[in-house]
């Protein structure tokens, strides 16, 4: 609480600094008809409590009792004077103006890192044939030989498939610290694998981050027949030639594929302040219902000029968590 104003008009400021037992007395004294009647009738005066009891026609013992509640409040002082049977008690008003000053609550401002991460820098794969992996000019290693995956020139790959088993990849984690993430999400360009390429091909496509099962997504087809939008001419049209551009969110409800619920797997499960990367698994599972392989596409590769984009969202750890979320963008996804 802050006196302010000319010396002509005193100005009493409630905010952020005035304590909170003495805001509360003052509004207190203010919610009152008659009370604000006093400290209207003491705007050009001083008065005795009798005085302002007969002006203003409230019973002696009421306005004694508002005057004390006003006075605790700092809105009016009160001194006693010699009067013809003792002392009296009298009143002036300490203020012209109260002003409430609401602070304005800042939503916390959420940050976000992004990374992009080429589908060739896999740092460990387990893979099954049907499988093979290729660069923007040429296939790298023989088809259907998963040894093909630990050619050197594995950075350069543009599209990598197979049958069963899992790529996975790490991304630097740089969430700052005592900075505590609300959200991530992972998307890829993506579809099942089947011999050259087949519309009707269910596969169950899982993802884990940190080890930690996010949840299954059933891709329909393997897509081909018709060009990628940024698949090379060389690789004809009986083979697989695009994907589906998928959205992996996991927020601190729940994870979801393009706003779909997969799991109750949460962003606190993931563990993400424990280490300095964040492990990516993409692959299908042994015992998955519906095992139909996997392609990943990159940035010159199928319909979308993207590799895998992770995003974090987060927050300073002392400030609230607003119960809001970042709408999911949505893209199409055919």
């Amino acid at each position: 609480m802050q006196p302010s104003g000319t010396p002509n008009r005193r100005i009493m400021v409630l905010d952020d600094n005035t304590p909170s037992v003495m805001g509360e007395k003052v509004l207190k004294a203010l919610d009152s008809s008659n009370r604000i009647r006093i400290l209207r009738y003491l705007s050009n005066r001083i008065a005795s409590i009798s005085e302002i009891a007969g002006a203003l026609e409230i019973p002696l013992s009421s306005t004694a009792l508002h005057v004390e509640i006003l006075e605790e409040a700092g809105l009016v002082r009160t001194e006693f004077e010699p009067a013809n049977r003792g002392l009296q008690k009298i009143c002036s008003r300490m203020y012209d103006q109260v002003i409430l000053d609401l602070p304005l609550y800042e939503q916390p401002r959420e940050q976000v890192t992004e990374f992009s991460m080429p589908i060739g820098a896999y740092v460990d794969c387990q893979v099954q044939p049907t499988c093979g992996i290729l660069s923007e000019t040429s296939i790298i290693g023989m088809l259907d030989d998963p040894s093909s995956f630990y050619e050197p020139d594995h950075f350069n790959t543009q599209l990598l498939w197979f049958h069963q088993g899992y790529v996975e990849y790490r991304f630097p984690n740089r969430i700052p610290k005592n900075n505590v993430p609300s959200s991530i999400r992972l998307s890829m360009e993506v579809c099942s694998e089947a011999p050259l390429y087949n519309l009707n091909w269910p596969s169950d496509i899982t993802v884990w981050i940190n080890g930690v099962e996010l949840g299954t997504w059933t891709s329909p087809s393997d897509f081909g027949g018709e060009p990628g939008r940024l698949t090379p001419e060389w690789w004809t049209l009986r083979n697989t030639q695009y994907g589906l551009l998928k959205f992996w969110h996991v927020d601190n409800r729940e994870s979801r594929v393009d706003g779909v619920n997969i799991s109750n797997v949460t962003i606190g499960d993931l563990n993400l302040n424990s280490s300095p990367y964040i492990s990516v698994r993409i692959g299908v599972k042994q015992d998955a219902k519906h095992i139909g392989g996997l392609n990943l596409f990159g940035s010159r590769f199928g319909n979308y000029p993207q590799d895998l984009v992770l995003g974090i969202s987060y927050h300073l750890s002392n400030q609230p968590v607003i119960g809001r979320e970042v709408p999911e963008k949505m893209i199409p996804t055919s």
